[in-house]
């Protein structure tokens, strides 16, 4: 008898943790062969921590992770995967957006053979402009980081317990959890779902995170910003020696005296702005070094029920 282990990160989600629970016990539990329920309280300061109590009571195969505070959702799916004792795990956002039956899609799928079995957005019925960016992450990251990555992206999927072994090992920082698990490459499957509107609480989502997400995605799986250092230094050292050779021509042929103090202001500032992001950007990767050079660990577990 094979155990899948459902790992649900929580943050601030006191309002949608029982709805969740009952939409899984009615839809999944008593279809499943064994399971276990890993809440992950990733630091919420709301009632979540109370109410995953209350569900452990109702429903012994709960387990209760508390986090000593907020690491973020990367750090608390590796705790969950840490804790879980499933031959295979599978990830469920709290938030009601995903149908709880691709569960037991992906538990299929992985019984015929399957590591990894992602579950695809065939559709998203949430804000068009929201949509949009969506998608021009995913089409970022399908462009410059791996090509593997769904058109309409995947933030639940199922994994064997080979690559939670892998993912363990890898105990990476400021990194993409889902980039690490199709970089791993082992046998992939996809099941498609509609991604519905959220109807209860508030997402925690904010730009912020959505602007970190896509600096660790790049920076931690592509050297492209590297790379367009390097192209955007040679194309102006090239600029620069032809409007060199064309104010000498002018110079010695037409007897144009070389003025332009404006011009010359305006090529530093360019310059001079182009030198500060490049420097941000070696900072970037020069901080994520020292944050990995400093072993910290990615999450601290408080509490385990």
């Amino acid at each position: 008898m094979s155990r899948i282990s459902i790992i649900v990160p929580v943050y601030f989600n006191a309002d949608t943790l029982e709805d969740l629970y009952r939409d899984m016990a009615e839809k999944i539990l008593p279809k499943l062969e064994d399971y276990e329920l890993v809440f992950v309280d990733d630091g919420s300061e709301d009632d979540s921590w109370e109410i995953i109590n209350r569900i452990k009571q109702q429903d012994p195969r709960t387990v209760c992770v508390k986090l000593s505070r907020n690491f973020g959702e990367h750090a608390a799916l590796l705790a969950g995967l840490s804790v879980c004792t499933g031959d295979c795990a599978v990830t469920k956002q709290a938030d009601l957006q995903e149908d709880s039956s691709i569960i037991l899609e992906m538990y299929e799928s992985w019984k015929r053979g399957n590591k990894v079995v992602l579950a695809v957005r065939s559709e998203r019925k949430e804000n068009p402009v929201y949509v949009f960016f969506a998608n021009l992450y995913y089409g970022l990251i399908r462009s410059l980081v791996n090509k593997n990555m769904p058109v309409g992206g995947c933030d639940c999927y199922l994994i064997d317990r080979k690559v939670i072994e892998v993912l363990e090992r890898l105990d990476e920082k400021n990194s993409s959890l889902t980039l690490q698990v199709l970089w791993a490459g082992f046998q992939t499957d996809r099941v498609e779902f509609v991604r519905q509107e959220r109807e209860k609480g508030e997402s925690r989502w904010t730009m912020s995170k959505r602007i970190k997400l896509i600096m660790d995605s790049i920076m931690s799986f592509s050297y492209f910003p590297l790379r367009v250092m390097t192209l955007l230094g040679v194309g102006f050292d090239i600029l620069a020696f032809i409007l060199l050779i064309l104010v000498l021509v002018e110079k010695f042929t037409k007897g144009v005296p070389i003025l332009g103090w404006s011009s010359i202001m305006c090529v530093m500032l360019l310059a001079s702005g182009l030198i500060m992001s490049m420097l941000g950007i070696l900072g970037e990767y020069i901080w994520r070094t020292l944050d990995a050079a400093r072993k910290r660990p990615p999450f601290i577990i408080d509490e385990v029920k």
